[in-house]
């Protein structure tokens, strides 16, 4: 196929997300298309500048496989996988990062071309999360090439690019003193020289361009999901994904003691005095004791000490905010010889130990809540967020302070870990 075919087959396929998937398709708009010779680039590549491609392998492909591809590539720049590596095996934190991305394309009804690596058990996870429930195993390979970093050391600790720009600057300077025509046809072929308009394989990126890029891509990805959400075209679980991505890196201790500050702060109070104080109104501070229900998911998935550390920062709020508080304990069921109250002047602490139960369900904690005279202000939840929730949305604030990566149907999610 000739090469203004592929620039059309290309651009139709980049067309054609733009119009159906506004979210990835603004992605995949903010990397330049480059075409690449194949000594270096056997399918697609990025190093979160450009999108570089094999036009021999875009030929083989469907539209449809394009559009993965294309999409494929932008992820991993809005994702920043370029950044997150730290001390991780560059050839298994490849394989981890496309085994997050591919599954959220396939479910976004993107079509895969041969080689994409996909395994189910992974649908939801990060890359760090998989990162060390897979094997450094030669024969899996990504679909693409990852150029943002450099190629590393036989015992996979250590990079052949302790600078980047020096080793490139380097191999230019071995180049040119070599004295036949074929070292300098390769340096060519390299540069981008003598094969068209093909571009040579970049130099990994510095630390520098690294926190640049990233920065620029957390722009780019919240530019996107904000047309996209405005279309109404974000699947579930990009939303959730980009929530997460987007969300402040905060401590869930500081996190929690925002909201519930926000919850119990006092106000002011313009009601009209007495006759006896005269005709001028001044404001007066009202505060209001503030109802807190807490809720423990004791299905074993939480340890005793996350649950002391817990119970510890609660009951520090509880006295700061004066608030009364209601434990509940749950695992599929209420915890027979509770709800226990705490005041604000007493004690908060664990009642008695709970040993792990079966399921989780957090139904019965809403319905004990709907039998009660009134909703509490806020209820909070420790939990792994792995269980069966209630169908509607309940009417006072819910705060899921959760273990593990599962998301929530609804209400305020505060990551543990």
């Amino acid at each position: 196929m000739a090469t203004r075919d592929i620039e059309t087959k290309l651009t139709i396929a980049r067309t054609r997300l733009v119009m159906s998937k506004p979210f990835l398709g603004a992605l995949v708009l903010r990397l330049p298309m480059s075409e690449a010779s194949a000594q270096w680039c056997p399918t697609t590549a990025t190093d979160a500048r450009k999108f570089y491609y094999n036009p021999d392998y875009i030929d083989a492909l469907s539209v449809d496989e394009v559009q993965f591809v294309l999409a494929h590539e932008a992820l991993h720049c809005a994702l920043s996988h370029f950044a997150r590596r730290g001390h991780r095996v560059k050839h298994r934190w490849d394989l981890a990062c496309d085994y997050a991305i591919n599954p959220l394309l396939i479910n976004d009804g993107l079509t895969p071309p041969p080689g994409a690596l996909t395994l189910h058990v992974f649908d939801g996870m990060t890359a760090e999360d998989i990162y060390p429930c897979i094997e450094d195993n030669s024969s899996d390979e990504p679909m693409d090439k990852h150029l943002y970093d450099g190629e590393e050391t036989s015992e996979g600790s250590g990079s052949q690019f302790d600078d980047s720009r020096d080793q490139e600057r380097g191999a230019k300077e071995g180049d040119e003193n070599q004295p036949d025509d074929s070292g300098d046809s390769n340096r060519k072929e390299r540069d981008g020289e003598g094969s068209g308009n093909r571009s040579g394989q970049p130099p990994p990126l510095t630390a520098g361009e690294k926190d640049a890029l990233a920065q620029k891509w957390q722009q780019y990805l919240a530019s996107a999901a904000q047309q996209a959400q405005q279309a109404g075209k974000l699947s579930g679980a990009l939303a959730r994904l980009v929530d997460h991505l987007l969300q402040p890196n905060l401590p869930w201790r500081a996190v929690l003691a925002r909201y519930l500050s926000q919850v119990a702060r006092d106000d002011y109070s313009y009601l009209r005095p007495s006759r006896r104080e005269g005709n001028v109104i001044f404001p007066s501070l009202r505060s209001a004791q503030v109802e807190v229900a807490v809720a423990l998911d004791t299905s074993g998935s939480v340890t005793d000490r996350e649950l002391a550390e817990f119970l510890a920062e609660i009951g520090a709020l509880k006295g700061q905010l004066r608030a009364r508080v209601t434990l509940l304990a749950c695992d599929s069921h209420l915890a027979a010889d509770g709800p226990w109250r705490f005041e604000p002047w007493e004690e908060f602490s664990l009642p008695r130990q709970f040993q792990g139960g079966g399921g989780t369900d957090f139904r019965p904690v809403f319905d004990w809540i709907a039998t009660q005279g009134q909703a509490p202000n806020v209820l909070v939840y420790f939990t792994d967020a792995e269980g069966d929730f209630p169908s509607d949305e309940p009417g006072y604030p819910v705060i899921w302070l959760v273990k593990g990566k599962a998301p929530v149907p609804w209400g305020q999610r505060i990551q543990l870990n």
